[in-house]
């Protein structure tokens, strides 16, 4: 008796990428592309009446973030397994996916056939599967999140860093928070001695590494 396919879906906001990943499952015995658009916004009407088993949706789309339309998948259609898609690892955002969408794997688009097809065999199987330079990624961000509650910089702190790095002066900043500058001066002392930096240049190169300026914007 000849195995059923599993019926994969894609969503991704440039043609490129769709015609390049349904090119390299064309034809397979195993996997087979029941729809791929590049409009987020009709996913969810797709998916109530055509079966998917696994669902491939890219993360930055200007219609629905990825991110959301993965939670919204979870909460409607359950038993559809989710593989994300993305160009960078993007740790912090995989870390929130699975907790949020409980998301099945996360791999970037450079991917090649064969890794393709071990992905989507382990998840349809019922397991997971992330991508090597994802996998280091989020340890990199859960290493950035431990670092940035050891240092304790406070919201006001991260206020102050992020104008900074836009390279406004004490009178400035204290302009742009309403209050004193002698209030700008203590919090610039506490950021410098609790990131162990002494310099613009060191403090702002260590809010990009951990993220603090990121975050805020």
């Amino acid at each position: 008796m000849k195995k059923d396919k599993i019926k994969l879906a894609l969503v991704d906001d440039h043609q490129i990428v769709i015609d390049g990943i349904t090119a390299l499952l064309k034809g397979h015995e195993n996997f087979e592309f029941v729809f791929a658009t590049t409009n987020s916004n009709e996913v969810l009407d797709k998916l109530k009446s055509t079966p998917v088993d696994i669902l491939l949706t890219d993360i930055m789309m200007p219609q629905m973030p990825g991110n959301q339309l993965a939670r919204k998948v979870r909460e409607q259609f359950p038993k559809i397994k989710i593989l994300a898609l993305s160009m960078s690892g993007q740790g912090d955002l995989v870390n929130e996916m699975i907790n949020d969408a409980d998301i099945a794997g996360y791999v970037l688009k450079n991917i090649g056939q064969k890794e393709l097809i071990e992905a989507l065999g382990k998840i349809a199987s019922g397991g997971i599967y992330f991508s090597k330079e994802v996998l280091d990624e989020m340890q990199r961000a859960a290493q950035r999140k431990k670092q940035n509650q050891e240092t304790h910089l406070t919201n006001r702190e991260i206020q102050i860093v992020q104008l900074i790095e836009k390279e406004l002066n004490n009178k400035q900043i204290a302009e742009t928070l309403f209050i004193s500058e002698r209030t700008v001066e203590t919090h610039r002392k506490n950021i410098f001695r609790k990131t162990n930096t002494s310099s613009v240049i060191g403090l702002v190169k260590y809010a990009y590494e951990h993220q603090l300026i990121k975050a805020l914007q």
